[in-house]
């Protein structure tokens, strides 16, 4: 009898695991999987066969050489560069206390959920051509790497200080002080102590801000000029200006390929972080600095943050009042006209911002649909399968979104799913990158949800959806809404895939401050600070109450 139960168990359990899996594998199969296949396939096919020897005739061209060497060298300096300036504000953030710790944490976690046009119209009102700094001492740094390293590191800060930091403020510092009472050092203690335990945390942070890196776009593509490129840049120039499938669909199996690697050994790093440690309440390791040492540090990362973070958006604020007649609202007002931005529209541009709030708030309930199915899924028995799952819904955030955006053109186009004139294919390309972070949110929660409260509901007779909510539900409810606000800001930043398939009278806001920025005239330069601003305090108003939501510092995002 009890053999059966237990039988009977394992089957239920079985059928709620694939019945949470299907939904999120059909999106992805459908909505990622499929435009991606399609897109190579066009590329690498001739008469109906497969042209393998196209992918060593272009990784053979000396201008596609050069695009891979800068694309991964650049990754690299971004991600050296990242480490070197954030790993002592992480420290900062985790060991001490101070006025104002809380605001400055989410002031610093701002340009990680900036759109990138927005971080590289930042940076060109800061560094470019009549820029903050060309005016100051007449130096011009746009289309220069140096610029595109800076905008790096500004946009990855806050990986590295809350993935870090969030780890180092649960280490119980007593382990290191009872080394020191042995007679080690203070550096020797931190070294054989603090540094081990450390480790997975900094390498899952320098892997993400090298996948971020390695796949840039939009910083790239507008710092950059004509003289860098990297593979998602060239991947979009070969596709929507050259209209050469066959180097964009081997660019793009490249990059799949360099993705997936990636993220296999940042999964090992993970799951060493969260396996290897015991940790401690971060309220108990938090004091305020003593001496001058620990102020000066406390300093040093004030400046850093004054100077990289803050600077550039203060500057972006100034240009989008700094109008031709003096400081006023004009570029604003100009947002209220079509004919202002010459043919650039066919609407106003200010209805970008309605497009923008309204996709993103669609996209944002599909990804917490999904997102959610798969989380729940993946707390359940691990294995291989799901493990590789994992990995799965992760893929959107480093394969390139030009070739799934380009991908839903030419696949989505026959019923029952034709949907390129439908406003509906927005939302679901920004809802694939939204559902990584609503996964990584809410994943640690579910996890910590004890499983014996589930069992006892399930013997009381409740269903799977009973169960959900009722025990899973009220525990992971503030996670839930940290999750949403997560997806609403990312998919309202996505540009990507959104630049091939927002229609011209609908354009959301990345798309909009890139079409203004590629067209000559004060005007549209002011429009694009002006829209980069406002798309800028939406998400910084989104960042700010999650902050207030948000309980557990310790995580990835």
């Amino acid at each position: 009898m009890r053999g059966g139960r237990v039988l009977s168990g394992r089957i239920r359990g079985n059928a709620v695991r694939l019945g949470l899996t299907a939904v999120p594998l059909a999106f992805f199969a459908l909505f990622f999987a499929y435009p991606v296949a399609a897109i190579v396939g066009r590329g690498l096919k001739d008469t109906g066969r497969w042209q393998f020897g196209r992918i060593g005739e272009v990784l053979g061209r000396p201008e596609i050489l050069d695009v891979l060497w800068f694309t991964t060298w650049q990754a690299l300096a971004s991600t050296a560069l990242t480490l070197v300036l954030a790993l002592p504000a992480a420290y900062v953030f985790a060991r001490f206390d101070f006025p104002g710790k809380h605001l400055l944490r989410a002031v610093v976690t701002v340009p990680f959920v900036l759109p990138t046009v927005v971080v590289g119209t930042a940076f060109l009102a800061l560094l470019g051509r009549g820029g903050f700094l060309d005016e100051l001492a007449g130096v011009r740094l746009d289309t220069t790497v140096w610029a595109i390293l800076l905008a790096h590191v500004f946009f990855n800060y806050a990986v590295v200080v809350r993935t870090v930091g969030g780890l180092w403020s649960q280490l119980d510092p007593r382990q290191e002080e009872a080394a020191r009472v042995l007679g080690a050092g203070r550096f020797a203690a931190w070294r054989r102590v603090t540094l081990p335990a450390l480790v997975p945390a900094v390498a899952a942070a320098a892997l993400m801000v090298f996948l971020f890196t390695f796949t840039s776009f939009g910083v790239v593509q507008i710092l950059g000029g004509p003289a860098f490129s990297t593979l998602e840049v060239e991947i979009y120039r070969q596709t929507a200006q050259l209209l050469d499938l066959p180097t964009a669909a081997v660019l793009t199996l490249v990059q799949f390929a360099a993705v997936g690697a990636i993220l296999a050994v940042h999964a090992w790093t993970v799951r060493r972080r969260e396996t290897a440690l015991k940790l401690v309440d971060p309220a108990q390791t938090a004091r305020r600095p003593r001496g001058a040492g620990q102020w000066a540090l406390l300093g040093g990362v004030l400046l850093t943050v004054l100077l990289l973070i803050l600077l550039p958006l203060g500057v972006l604020v100034e240009r989008s009042f700094d109008g031709p007649g003096g400081h006023g609202l004009g570029f604003y007002r100009a947002l209220r006209s079509a004919e202002a931005s010459g043919s650039t529209f066919l609407v106003p541009p200010l209805e970008a911002v309605w497009n923008s709030l309204r996709y993103a708030l669609v996209a944002t309930l599909i990804a917490l649909f999904v997102g959610g199915l798969a989380a729940a899924a993946l707390t359940r028995r691990a294995g291989r399968l799901v493990r590789g799952f994992d990995a799965l819904l992760m893929l959107p955030l480093g394969v390139s979104a030009v070739t799934v955006g380009f991908g839903f053109l030419i696949t989505l186009d026959e019923p029952p799913l034709d949907l390129r004139t439908s406003w509906i294919l927005v939302p679901l390309a920004q809802a694939l990158v939204g559902v990584p972070f609503v996964v990584r949110t809410m994943l640690p929660v579910l996890r910590a949800v004890d499983g014996r409260l589930r069992e006892a509901a399930a013997v009381l007779g409740a269903s799977p959806v009973r169960v959900w909510r009722e025990v899973d539900l009220p525990l992971v409810r503030r996670a839930l809404l940290v999750a949403a606000g997560f997806a609403f800001a990312v998919s309202l930043g996505e540009f990507g895939a959104t630049v091939f398939i927002a229609r011209p009278d609908n354009p959301t806001l990345p798309v909009a401050v890139a079409r203004l920025l590629g067209r000559s005239g004060e005007l549209n330069y002011g429009q694009a600070m002006a829209l980069s601003t406002i798309l800028m305090l939406v998400c910084a108003v989104s960042l700010l109450l999650l902050e207030r939501i948000r309980t557990d510092r310790s995580g990835e995002f």
